[in-house]
């Protein structure tokens, strides 16, 4: 397999090489413009900064990913208070409307009648949502989100999960970690969860989860690229990975990301864990899960 250099012009050759129509990304956020703007506010206001690759608009930002070559991806909002959740669904449904590239995407809060705005979602074609735990600093397990998660796991609906508590000084840490997620699964065994960013920081204790319970994947998001990732990538994590090849799913945390998406991928493929553990990530595993019709192998 050749290397891929650090230059997203060279993502869709790359792709090719491997044979690959193209990229399945679990983690892309499309956010409304004035809660996008609040977003990299706050990441302006990081110390050490944290630079932002992808500050264009909404048509530049799709535009970029279909050059990349990134064929599906989700639209992923998530909200930090109640009454939040169903506009913000009704910006990320309504961009998959219009735009074949994304998947349906639908978030949701611990409310009153939360049970009755995601099944709305779901008949406007919700095809997985998104929970930030450390963000909405709430439990999984709130007695209000039951129902929630009763339709998505009858329906086989996948979940990426924000469940680890990054050092960014945001707090929150309270609601996050295995035993939250693992309490929720033993409640919800069918639920079909994928872990954000490999559960980082807890990558041992999501690893571990996800070796032991199938319906558990787990996204790469700002994992591999540099030093300006989430956090340092223990040694031993690459073995744990080889042996995971059909449930990890690749994402990226575009648009709000130091480096290029093509730094990530680089560093994925320089893992050395081979081009079929690669055609995998990128693809085939993303394609399963959520459904997409079209090549898979």
């Amino acid at each position: 397999m050749r290397m891929l250099e650090e230059r997203d012009a060279g993502v869709p050759g790359w792709l090719a090489a491997l044979g690959l129509p193209g990229i399945v990304d679990l983690h892309v956020h499309f956010m409304p413009d004035r809660v996008q703007a609040k977003v990299w506010a706050h990441f302006d206001r990081l110390d050490p900064p944290w630079p932002i690759s992808y500050r264009t608009g909404e048509r530049e930002r799709l535009a970029t990913l279909a050059a990349l070559g990134v064929r599906h991806h989700t639209a992923l909002a998530y909200g930090h208070r109640p009454g939040m959740a169903e506009w913000l669904n009704d910006h990320t449904l309504g961009l998959a409307r219009s735009e074949p590239s994304v998947v349906p995407s639908f978030t949701f809060y611990p409310e009153p009648g939360v049970d009755e705005y995601v099944e709305r979602a779901l008949a406007a074609g919700g095809a997985v949502a998104k929970l930030h735990l450390q963000v909405g600093k709430f439990d999984a397990n709130h007695a209000l989100l039951d129902p929630v998660w009763t339709s998505l796991a009858a329906r086989g609906v996948p979940v990426v999960l924000h469940a680890g508590a990054v050092p960014d000084g945001s707090g929150g840490d309270e609601w996050c970690g295995v035993a939250r997620v693992t309490r929720l699964l033993e409640r919800f065994p069918e639920l079909r969860l994928v872990i954000a960013h490999l559960g980082a920081p807890d990558y041992q204790d999501f690893i571990g989860l996800a070796s032991s319970t199938p319906t558990v994947m787990l996204d790469t998001a700002m994992v591999f690229g540099g030093d300006a990732m989430l956090t340092e990538v223990p040694a031993w994590l690459v073995d744990k990975l080889g042996g995971l090849v059909d449930q990890i799913v690749f994402g990226s945390d575009f648009p709000t990301i130091p480096r290029p998406v093509s730094a990530q991928l680089a560093a994925i493929g320089e893992l050395g864990l081979g081009d079929e553990w690669l055609r995998a990530v990128l693809w085939r595993n993303g394609v399963r899960l959520l459904g997409i019709a079209g090549p898979d192998w």
